[in-house]
């Protein structure tokens, strides 16, 4: 432990959560309206993009260590990344200050940058491995929503779904301003020829979900190492090679499913499955409920 854990005794209670949504995004507001400087702690327990924005008064947010920080002044924003799952994120907070803090789980940021639903392309501009710390300053139209953020009244019935909609228009405000706009392109890089190879690799897995390559197999194919494939693949796409594919081949069958074209069997042999029982049992650990009774729910 790299910091005082004395001293950051304010474990979460000054944070609100604002919005909650379980695998998508959370979104919290942290206060100090007393007249000291003040020192918070928010842990999280998965591997997160983090937003800050200061919206008062100069901020410090620091990363596991009391060294590892960024100074935020007022009306500047910070993104940090790292390649961990859990992380203590420490607040030295002066008197009359508040900071917005939005956590987006890797993989979820990910697929926002994709027409192909769940499953991310690249970020262009993504260091593998290395962690991302970065300020700018807050726009004016950032700063609106933000300010409706931090006023809006909390005894609404659609409360909750204002906060949502005011934390989508958010995250687009943050990243809209970047150069490249390509679906293929996220906000982060990795060397070209890797990102070039790993989305080979990607496309060559899903068409051939029925038969798969080992992993071996798929590095001759693409050209890299074992060890560059699966690092590489799990930082672009957030999960393992096969994981990723085990999550396409039963989204891609929820899709067949809709299409009533085919019957479970065929479904289980299209994405690979050698019987209908495994090919069920898979759909069940996932969604919670059959093929069958996923196809009755929505022909209901």
């Amino acid at each position: 432990m790299h910091f005082n854990p004395k001293k950051y005794q304010n474990i979460d209670k000054s944070t609100q959560v604002l919005v909650d949504e379980k695998n998508l995004f959370s979104l919290l507001t942290i206060e100090n309206n007393t007249t000291e400087n003040q020192y918070f702690i928010h842990k999280t327990k998965l591997n997160y993009i983090q937003l800050f924005f200061s919206l008062k008064t100069p901020t410090k947010v620091a990363f596991n260590m009391e060294h590892c920080a960024i100074q935020l002044q007022k009306n500047e924003s910070g993104m940090v990344y790292f390649n961990e799952d859990e992380t203590n994120i420490l607040f030295d907070m002066p008197e009359n200050s508040q900071v917005i803090v939005m956590l987006i789980p890797v993989q979820y940021f990910h697929s926002l940058f994709t027409s192909e639903e769940n499953y991310l392309l690249n970020f262009d501009n993504f260091v593998i491995g290395k962690p991302i710390i970065e300020t700018r300053s807050t726009t004016p139209a950032q700063q609106v929503v933000l300010h409706q953020i931090t006023n809006n009244p909390d005894n609404s019935p659609l409360d909750n779904l204002f906060l949502k909609a005011k934390a989508y228009e958010l995250f687009s405000l943050y990243f809209s301003n970047l150069e490249d706009s390509n679906n293929e392109n996220c906000p982060f890089i990795s060397n070209e020829d890797t990102v070039s190879q790993l989305k080979k690799a990607k496309d060559f897995m899903i068409e051939n979900m029925a038969d798969p390559p080992s992993l071996e197999e798929l590095a001759k194919i693409v050209g890299l190492n074992i060890k560059k494939l699966k690092q590489g693949f799990k930082e672009v796409y957030g999960t393992p090679v096969f994981t990723f594919l085990l999550n396409y081949k039963l989204e891609y069958s929820k899709k067949l499913l809709l299409e009533n074209k085919l019957n479970v069997n065929e479904i289980g042999n299209k994405v690979g499955y050698s019987t209908s029982s495994h090919f069920i049992a898979a759909f069940k650990r996932k969604f919670g409920i059959t093929p069958k009774q996923f196809t009755k729910q929505n022909n209901a």
